[in-house]
């Protein structure tokens, strides 16, 4: 790209041609509103928020293209009227309820208004009658708070499903869901993480985050996702990719928990039954590719539009629900409690772990692996809400029962992290020798597909890592091409799951990975087999149904839990 010079109030800055003026300024430490701009998506220039001057007339500084010379004003009286008049209109299309937004008053367009002076309740709410959307029992769409920026319907496109969609109603364009009876949410939670309006959140996000503390007559049990320890620190001004295991643990404990575990374990077993049954299918050239099944939207992706492949999907069940099981039962047993006095709670990076739980399917003699799922925005706003001083907790260690985790079960919350824990192990099984290189880079980064060959003696294994299931059908087409394929629903895996903090962008989604691999790195265990507390538990003898889960071949009507 060719160098140019453009001038932004008055002040000469360096950029290239192709580029926006939003951009340009943005990598330059000049400041632009802007609502509907967000990196994953295509530039819309719907808000009309980031409007700019150039030569007299106002122009979106996201969709307008940089030329040498270009003189910009980004505060002159006219783009001031301009900003104020166009704020002022989109809240008179917004319900405001701040205290239970997603955004818990950190959000751009609250603070946009503020350093505009806009009076967000200047006129009458004209969406007050709007309808609330419940998808399933998981996600909630308050459409009287929508903006119609678009980016719900564009990250619901870029995710395969195409859930949401635009509908006139009379003066208004109105988004909705799909009224096609072979289109369903898969419970994802883009939506979420791309609106900067809050019109979506999860299941019982602000009413119900109490709901597990509140009966004292049993015991407690937090568990915490790999992915989560990377991430919450955001939520407390900490840097991104910030490790706070330790501070999770303390929060926790100060919340009331009788336990705390870690869920990076769960992932260990995981790994180990996934390994397995990896070796089992290739020796019989049975059920291949193997794929993989911890990603619970994913999951629902495949049992909604590809039924053929559920027998293809690993039988291992998810960490947070293996180590839910054996909670209720190697725990409890050995410490003389019923599992019906005990209350299991994640802490998860995912919004479909909500409806994972839900499934009838998952239950052990009756009882639910996992009683709650908190989002990590729910678990920081459960913090914040007890005045908890996160950012200086003393650091405390997970319970020991289930303490230490291997490398191979933390880096579960990085895109391709799955498949790299799984071969680590696999190779093994396979080969008959160890492993010296334990790291698998070809599955790493956010690109949303990777592929690599795996050498296990003579034979060579392909694989295949998916981010973003919008990448999945590419994938699926050549499927048999494929010993193991990764699929996670969300960009980057985990650490860029629907139930993380927000915002959310490529950048930060590099920097939660880089934590979780660097605390691999610096693991004396890397490979998941070798975890003692894996090994010493696989030799008591316990029930198949902790470890394995089978796969829907029915299916129940729309939106309805299956």
């Amino acid at each position: 790209m060719k160098k140019i010079n453009i001038t932004i109030n008055g002040k000469k800055i360096p950029t290239f041609e192709g580029k926006t003026i939003l951009e340009s300024a943005e990598e330059n430490g000049i400041y632009i509103p802007a609502l509907c701009s967000h990196s994953d998506l295509k530039v819309k220039a719907n808000c009309r928020i980031c409007c700019v001057e150039v030569l007299g007339e106002l122009v979106p500084a996201c969709s307008t293209n940089v030329s040498e010379g270009m003189k910009v004003s980004t505060d002159s009286e006219k783009v001031k009227r301009a900003r104020k008049t166009n704020l002022e209109l989109l809240f008179a299309q917004h319900a405001e309820e701040c205290h239970d937004c997603v955004w818990n008053g950190a959000c751009d367009l609250l603070k946009i208004a503020e350093e505009n002076k806009v009076r967000i309740n200047k006129f009458k709410d004209r969406k007050q009658k709007f309808p609330v959307y419940q998808f399933g029992q998981i996600i909630q769409f308050d459409s009287s708070k929508c903006i119609d920026c678009g980016n719900c319907i564009e990250v619901c496109k870029m995710q395969g499903v195409g859930f949401l969609e635009k509908k006139n109603n009379k003066s208004f364009n109105q988004v909705s869901p799909s009224s096609k009876w072979n289109v369903d949410c898969i419970y994802c939670g883009q939506c979420i993480t791309h609106c900067p309006a809050g019109a979506f959140e999860a299941k019982g996000e602000f009413e119900e985050i109490e709901e597990p503390l509140k009966n004292k007559s049993k015991k407690i049990i937090f568990q915490f996702a790999p992915a989560v320890r990377s991430s919450i620190g955001e939520e407390f001004g900490m840097k991104e990719g910030s490790v706070v295991t330790g501070k999770i643990v303390s929060a926790l404990k100060k919340l009331g928990a009788d336990k705390v575990f870690d869920i990076s374990v769960g992932a260990d077993f995981t790994t180990v039954f996934e390994a397995k049954e990896v070796v089992e299918r290739i020796k019989k050239n049975k059920n291949l590719p193997v794929l993989t099944s911890c990603c619970p939207a994913w999951v629902r992706y495949v049992e909604l539009h590809y039924p053929k492949l559920i027998k293809n999907l690993s039988t291992a069940r998810s960490p947070h629900i293996i180590l839910g099981g054996l909670i209720k039962t190697y725990w409890a047993e050995k410490n003389k409690i019923s599992p019906k006095d005990i209350i299991v709670i994640s802490i998860m990076p995912c919004v479909a772990k909500k409806y994972e739980i839900l499934k009838p399917r998952l239950k052990i003699k009756g009882f639910k692996p996992v009683d709650y799922v908190l989002t990590a925005r729910e678990f920081s706003r459960l913090v914040k809400s007890k005045k908890i001083d996160f950012k200086n907790l003393k650091p405390k260690k997970a319970d020991n029962v289930f303490g230490d985790p291997s490398g191979a079960g933390i880096i579960y919350g990085a895109s391709g992290g799955v498949m790299e824990s799984a071969f680590r192990t696999a190779y093994e099984k396979l080969s008959g020798k160890k492993l010296k290189d334990v790291n698998f880079i070809k599955a790493r980064g956010l690109k949303g597909i990777k592929e690599a060959e795996i050498k296990i003696g003579k034979d060579i294994k392909k694989i295949a890592v998916v981010s973003g299931l919008g990448n999945v059908k590419e994938i699926l087409n050549k499927a048999l091409e494929y010993t193991c394929i990764e699929v996670m629903a969300c960009p980057g895996g985990c650490i860029g799951g629907g139930g993380q903090p927000m915002p959310v962008n490529d950048r930060i989604r590099q920097k939660r990975s880089e934590s979780l691999y660097s605390l691999d790195r610096h693991k004396k265990i890397r490979r998941a087999h070798e975890n003692p507390i894996v090994k010493e538990i696989l030799k008591e003898n316990l029930s198949r149904k902790i470890f394995h889960t089978y796969h829907d071949k029915e299916f129940k009507n729309k939106n309805k839990i299956i």
